[in-house]
């Protein structure tokens, strides 16, 4: 299982470009940031893939209904060839609060939605071109980049018709809050099951969680609690915490010793997860130290 780093809403570019630096100096697989409401996650990539050599770049994730198919595929393709074929683009649908109240777009039959998406895209990344009439999106042309490779998409899926539809059309999923039994009993067979039904490689599946080695479990219980509290109450987390059988998103972060820590990230390996994204949330330099040096010691 590779493990990277979720590097969260960089405060800048020159930020991202040290935090990459400081990841892949220490053997890190990946190093991962959000589209939220700040910098632009695949244009922070690009300068990051110039200044930052061997370390995979993924973006965790970007949302599609702000983004035509074919400008996500120009834009992603630019920052592929910006890294020497290093990026992952990770997409999501975001939430309905986000898109329709922030966005003024619908957010009706998401799946219908990703599908279309997904059709375009990936026509576009790999062939250039794409051709397709949709209810919620269409496309009729195509675009270049000279020198590009295709890179992998991966699509945040949480529910088995999501799920199956990244194992059909995608190269895999990432996840946030969801546990190590859902990602055992759903995640992984699901989409799986999909890919091979496709005729597809064995999808990647990423899952990230909050990570963090502490003397003490429970302030470190009750600061995740509080930092994550809104993944507590956004309908497609809540889901997912629901079927690991946990409170709040305290419930499935790993928070412990160093070894309550290490067999909380094995579990998520014997789960089938190939991509570990630790996001890493500290109180104190202390903590901070032993959770990077645990996670290292797993590369």
């Amino acid at each position: 299982m590779r493990i990277g780093i979720f590097g969260g809403e960089p405060a800048g570019i020159d930020a991202a470009v040290d935090a990459a630096r400081t990841a892949a100096e220490q053997g890190f697989s990946g190093y991962w940031i959000p589209q939220i409401f700040g910098v632009d996650a695949l244009t922070t990539l690009a300068v990051v893939g110039r200044e930052v050599p061997g370390i995979e770049l993924g973006t965790g994730v970007i949302p599609t209904y702000p983004r035509h198919p074919m400008m996500l595929a120009a834009q992603a393709l630019t920052t592929q060839l910006a890294s020497n074929g290093r990026l992952v683009l990770g997409i999501g649908l975001s939430h309905q609060i986000v898109i329709e109240n922030m966005c003024g777009y619908s957010f009706d039959k998401p799946v219908r939605h990703m599908r279309e998406y997904l059709t375009i895209l990936m026509s576009l990344i790999h062939s250039g071109s794409a051709t397709f009439t949709g209810e919620t999106c269409s496309a009729n042309g195509s675009i270049n980049i000279p020198g590009a490779t295709p890179c992998p998409v991966l699509v945040a899926a949480l529910g088995p018709k999501m799920l199956e539809l990244a194992g059909t059309l995608a190269d895999g999923t990432v996840t946030w809050m969801t546990g190590p039994a859902t990602l055992a009993e759903l995640t992984v067979p699901t989409i799986t099951k999909a890919a091979s039904a496709a005729g597809r490689p064995a999808p990647r599946v990423g899952a990230s969680l909050p990570v963090c080695v502490t003397a003490d479990r429970d302030a470190a219980r009750a600061r995740g609690a509080q930092v994550f509290q809104v993944y507590g109450s956004l309908p497609s987390y809540r889901a997912m915490l629901d079927r690991e059988g946990a409170a709040g998103p305290e419930d499935v972060a790993i928070i412990g010793s160093e070894a309550e820590v290490r067999a909380g990230i094995e579990r998520l390996a014997d789960a089938g997860v190939t991509d570990f994204v630790a996001a890493e949330f500290s109180g104190d330099a202390d903590e901070w130290t032993g959770t990077r040096e645990l996670l290292r010691s797993l590369l």
